[in-house]
């Protein structure tokens, strides 16, 4: 009896709507780790900065549903000591895992193939804002088109 719904179904009986079910892993896959990736990505990848963060990404062709491949980095010049580069980092890793979905349900998907999300504050700031700030650099990226940045080999006026 103790199964039973208020209005006397059994739970198994009901049918429940269909829902999506969502993930919230970040999967080694899902981490950007080839220098060459890297390298293309800060070379022709484009850029805003959302304090303390810095959002660089690369567009791929279509768009997708599944997720970017992301780094994460804190620079060594403002946080000497591991332990602080580290803890910066879990917090920015731990922002995008619980706020990734805003870029796999979009609507018509995005088309980011790669982001990096680099700490560019010079003190280490509540998880809260960091959160904050990685959400709206998130709706930025779906809302923002991609320009590519100026060629350095502009040629010479005379």
């Amino acid at each position: 009896m103790s199964n039973l719904l208020p209005s006397g179904v059994s739970a198994s009986a009901e049918e429940k709507p269909e829902q999506k079910v969502r993930s919230y892993s970040f999967p080694k896959e899902e981490h950007l780790c080839r220098k060459k990736l890297i390298d293309e990505l800060f070379g022709r990848g484009s850029s805003f900065g959302l304090y303390p963060l810095r959002l660089v990404w690369l567009p791929t062709d279509a768009s997708v549903a599944a997720p970017p491949q992301v780094l994460v980095s804190v620079s060594k010049r403002s946080f000497k000591r591991a332990v602080d580069r580290n803890e910066l980092k879990r917090l920015m890793r731990e922002a995008y895992r619980l706020n990734k979905h805003r870029l796999t349900e979009a609507a018509g998907g995005h088309s980011i193939g790669q982001l990096a999300i680099i700490y560019t504050g010079k003190e280490k700031k509540p998880f809260a804002l960091v959160e904050k700030k990685l959400i709206s650099g998130l709706e930025r990226l779906l809302t923002e088109p991609y320009v590519a940045p100026a060629t350095k080999d502009r040629k010479k006026r005379p």
